[in-house]
């Protein structure tokens, strides 16, 4: 995601190599999601490279490899966990929590598969779920059988809000395929741990963006009030202003808890002048 063609030259320094590309991301955020981990599994060279541009306190949220979610559906899947999880190994501590996102088909009668998944997995990481099943939002037992399950491993479960997304018809080209690609996710703001992750959807028009994540705003203030650690993901269908919207998410909590700490300073696009 540190990539994005629309932030080069405007957000982020470009042209950039390729070992100094998050380095300059990890500027405006100090947590990513790591979508490409879902597509293949990385070298462990270029993960010691990740570690080697972040700070310690810097949070990857990594998915696991979709050979393992969706095709195999968590089952014999050792040898594929272990490749995983030796590769991103050099992250240590910044390794926030493994993702294990789980294609819409898999439901309520797979909550068994997904307990012994977890019940193997090592406990040096932290596991974070995130379901697309519409039974796990309108089926009160459903939810409950799932959250059994989480509770058991300590693990949380993501929810991807869509609902400001899909409150209006599209109005762009990017929304229009965001429309066709994205679900269309019921609202859930229950933590089960200190450490709750959201994925938000807004528009491209940053105003809506804006009004539809107000909920978030309390919501997260809440958690930090409790004592939580939560980290926010925030998008929208062409992502230009992603880390903007970041920032001024993070600006509006903090203005209500002023004890939480500052986002790193952006690293200049370009050489600073006297005039």
């Amino acid at each position: 995601m540190w990539t994005h063609k629309a932030w080069q030259g405007r957000l982020l320094a470009h042209p950039l190599p390729s070992h100094e590309r998050l380095r300059h991301y990890a500027g405006w955020c100090d947590a990513v999601e790591g979508n490409t981990t879902f597509y293949a599994t990385p070298t462990r060279d270029t993960v010691a490279s990740w570690a080697e541009q972040t700070d310690p306190g810097f949070r990857f949220v990594l998915k696991l490899p979709k050979l393992i979610t969706h095709e195999r559906r968590l089952a014999d899947a050792d040898e594929a966990l272990r490749v995983f999880l030796d590769a991103i190994e050099p992250l240590g501590p910044r390794a926030h929590a493994l993702w294990i996102q789980l294609p819409g088909s898999f439901g309520p009668a797979d909550v068994a598969v997904l307990a012994r998944f977890l019940r193997r997995l090592p406990s040096s990481h932290r596991y974070a779920v995130e379901v697309r099943h519409p039974a796990f939002f309108d089926d009160p037992r459903s939810t409950s059988l799932l959250e059994e399950a989480l509770a058991a491993a300590a693990a949380e479960w993501i929810p991807f809000d869509t609902t400001a997304f899909f409150q209006s018809p599209p109005t762009s080209d990017a929304e229009r395929d965001a429309w066709t690609r994205k679900p269309r996710m019921p609202l859930r703001s229950h933590a089960l741990t200190d450490r709750p992750i959201v994925r938000y959807l807004g528009r491209d028009d940053s105003a809506r963006t804006v009004e539809g994540w107000q909920q978030w705003i309390d919501v997260t203030v809440g958690w930090l009030r409790e004592g939580r650690t939560p980290t926010m993901f925030v998008h929208t269908p062409d992502n230009a202003e992603a880390p903007v919207l970041a920032r001024r998410f993070h600006d509006a909590v903090r203005a209500r808890v002023p004890e939480l700490d500052a986002l790193p300073r952006p690293i200049p696009v370009g050489p600073l002048t006297l005039f």
